[in-house]
């Protein structure tokens, strides 16, 4: 490297070095300054980056002009027109391919030095392996399931010391942040410490879903018979060949009349056109400036984090600028008896078990604020032996245990106190509750 090359780069990093090389009266007390801190970040931290869509595309662009060199990133998704007018990282020529593949070529090539790799996949295709090589992780999803399942995984990562508390180097920071519209959150959760997503669910809007073994056996609303259309009969039958795509007028159109057989067959009422776009769509609006505004506070907070410059948000803050700019930030508190970092069964008050059938219960678990799962899998210890009560996700296991969906919780032999096994694509975890019988069962004759 000639001499001209090493003074650019003295310049370029300037006002980084200004922050990590000399102390200040709002410093974190582990803060140490030190050329270091810049070596640290350029050739030693590693951060993990989930979705590249409009959050992540400022992500990575923050992330890569405060030095951090070495990122991974991953998406599923590929992109398409409606995507260019806020994913900066995109052009016209890339409509079609893989998100994370372009976003990381994009980076790449601007920014000398830096290395992302991109990962076209889910986030469940990896295992702990994987997310514990990074010392941060920083998402940028519109899914409350993905970082309900990433917030599960990194939980899954830690090591305890004798003493019951958190083995610190076992700790992989996730920062999160969400938009919609003018409005945008980000927050610091610092696993088995700090309040982790579950703590506080309630915190996100709700994500209407439906209990398959509803919408497949006993349907009562509209959206349920276009659920049972979307999710299985187009899969079953595939009328044009291709995915369903819910911007083309005869796939809505097809959905619809298939919709309104079902809800005439269950005298179903309120089924309308306007109803399927609705379900099919789930349109979130998403707004530039916003993204911009959450992605820059959540790089801040890795910056803070990898370097101990200065303290870390505390941890959840609300941005609005519906009408002008308005922030607050709160501390979310831990819950107790949380489903994913307590070890304490959560409990479920059931009035009369002997009137609440299987899918009753399934249908709490995925409707309550509380709970808010998807496809839940159920098993139980009856008289020292586990047993599958019910499960969806595999065909031959749902078919063994549907006739269980209309049985009672006493008829299935579940008692007051009863621990339930749950498996979730909320969670790559098993999860516990704990019946407790407001009414004890009577005895069966």
């Amino acid at each position: 490297m000639d001499s001209q090359q090493s003074d650019h780069l003295s310049k370029r990093w300037i006002h980084i070095r200004r922050i990590l090389e000399r102390s200040g009266p709002f410093c974190s007390p582990g803060f140490s300054a030190s050329p270091d801190n810049l070596e640290f970040i350029m050739k030693t931290c590693k951060i993990l980056v989930i979705g590249a869509g409009g959050l992540g595309c400022e992500l990575l662009k923050d992330l890569a002009y405060l030095g951090f060199r070495d990122i991974h990133v991953i998406d599923m998704d590929t992109i398409d027109l409606s995507n260019l007018n806020r994913q900066f990282l995109f052009r016209r020529k890339d409509i079609g391919s893989s998100k994370a593949e372009c976003a990381a070529e994009f980076i790449n090539k601007r920014v000398p030095g830096c290395n992302v790799q991109p990962h076209f996949s889910k986030i469940q295709d990896f295992d702990e392996t994987f997310y514990r090589q990074f010392h941060i992780i920083v998402c940028g999803l519109d899914s409350v399931v993905a970082r309900r399942w990433i917030n599960g995984m990194v939980l899954s990562l830690l090591n305890f010391e004798d003493d019951g508390s958190v083995d610190q180097a076992s700790v992989v920071p996730i920062i999160d942040g969400g938009t919609e519209g003018f409005k945008g959150n980000a927050r610091v959760i610092l696993p088995g410490i700090t309040a982790c997503i579950e703590c506080n669910l309630d915190l996100y809007p709700p994500q209407v879903t439906y209990p398959l073994c509803t919408i497949a056996t006993t349907p009562r609303l509209p959206e349920h018979c276009i659920e049972y259309v979307k999710v299985i009969q187009w899969e079953k039958e595939n009328p044009f060949g291709v995915s369903l795509d819910g911007d083309d007028p005869q796939h809505l159109s097809w959905v619809y009349e298939k919709a309104q057989d079902r809800a005439n067959q269950f005298h179903i009422i309120g089924l309308t056109y306007r109803l399927v776009q609705g379900v099919l769509k789930n349109i979130i609006p998403a707004v530039a400036s916003t993204n911009a505004v959450i992605a820059s506070v959540c790089a801040t907070e890795v910056f803070k984090i990898a370097t101990a410059c200065y303290e870390s948000l505390n941890n959840y803050m609300v941005f609005n600028d519906v009408e002008g700019i308005y922030t607050y930030n709160f501390e979310a508190e831990r819950k107790q008896d949380c489903l994913a970092c307590s070890n304490v069964p959560r409990p479920v008050t059931i009035d009369d078990p002997t009137a609440m059938t299987l899918e009753n219960l399934i249908s709490f678990l995925c409707e309550s604020a509380e709970f808010q799962m998807k496809n839940p899998g159920l098993t139980a210890n009856i008289n020292g032996k586990n047993k599958t009560l019910y499960m969806s996700t595999v065909k031959s296991i749902e078919e063994r245990t549907r006739s269980n969906l209309t049985l009672s919780l006493v008829e299935l032999g579940l008692v007051d106190g009863q621990e339930l096994m749950v498996a979730d694509q909320t969670t790559p975890n098993t999860i516990i509750i704990k019946l407790k019988f407001a009414v004890q069962e009577v005895e069966m004759n």
